[in-house]
């Protein structure tokens, strides 16, 4: 689900723009989800919402994952699908290191040359658009430090969902942080263009909204059954699975990454960095 992804909103945002994208994909996960819970007598408890330091951080952790969504599709529109989803796994690498300074947990040697394999990784598969960034900062360059700020924002909601999770579930918070998220955006939209959509794109516009309910559930349902290293670990081939698609896969308008040996390198490194710095907590 998540490897294709960034694929399918490149597809939608030849027509709409991001800030209305981002409110489908949130609308239609909240709408979803409501029914589900309520059925299931697994609505959040109104009860603790009335206290203001709860209210406070879960607006804080909606605001954070908001600001994920919206960031990454704007980086998206300016880079690609490959690009996007490499630099995204900036996110969970930081949630590690903020592991490490704010929870004092621990972090192994073998962890940190993993973390340095990260690192290398991602400056060799940008070793083509380091000067985008670092010398005449254009639009591609641009996307990625939108994209790097999306990721920041990622890991402020993950440290947020891990304190709210000691008062809430995390279909609570996921519940209101979609809600919160569909109000935030409707402002912003543009419904005029949607008569501007193709089946095609109705399609992929349904699909990256069904994608957010699909993966984060595969996902919970990933942790009941093995350890959340291992669960980690899978997940960080995801950006193999993009590039792997993109570069094998003709698909009309999508921006292809100029893949080199040294870039192959990079995206290897980048994936095996987040691997080893998520399974070798096990070895500390």
């Amino acid at each position: 689900m998540w490897g294709v992804l960034p694929i399918a909103l490149h597809g939608v945002l030849e027509t709409l723009d991001p800030l209305t994208t981002t409110f489908f994909r949130l609308s239609l996960a909240a709408v979803l989800i409501t029914p589900y819970l309520l059925v299931r007598r697994r609505l959040p408890n109104r009860g603790k919402l009335r206290s203001p330091r709860l209210f406070f951080k879960l607006l804080a952790a909606g605001l954070l994952l908001s600001g994920n969504y919206g960031l990454y599709i704007f980086g998206l529109e300016r880079t690609s699908p490959e690009a996007a989803q490499v630099m995204i796994q900036i996110a969970p690498m930081l949630l590690l290191l903020a592991g490490v300074f704010l929870f004092k947990e621990p972090f192994s040697r073998t962890q940190w040359l993993g973390f340095l394999a990260f690192v290398s990784g991602l400056v060799l598969f940008f070793n083509h658009h380091l000067g985008d960034i670092f010398i005449d900062l254009n639009d591609y360059g641009l996307g990625l430090l939108i994209i790097l700020s999306a990721a920041i924002c990622w890991t402020g909601y993950a440290i947020m969902q891990k304190i709210l999770l000691q008062e809430f579930t995390s279909e609570e918070t996921m519940l209101a942080i979609y809600w919160l998220g569909t109000l935030l955006f409707l402002p912003f939209c543009d419904f005029s263009i949607l008569d501007q959509l193709t089946g095609t794109q109705w399609a992929l516009l349904a699909f990256c909204g069904l994608n957010t309910i699909i993966a984060y559930g595969s996902f919970a349902e990933a942790l009941v059954h093995i350890e959340a290293s291992r669960v980690s670990a899978t997940i960080a081939v995801t950006p193999l699975l993009t590039v792997g698609i993109v570069q094998f896969i003709p698909i009309a308008g999508v921006t292809v990454e100029p893949l080199g040996v040294i870039s192959v390198l990079g995206a290897l490194l980048v994936v095996s960095g987040s691997i080893t710095t998520a399974v070798a907590r096990k070895a500390h």
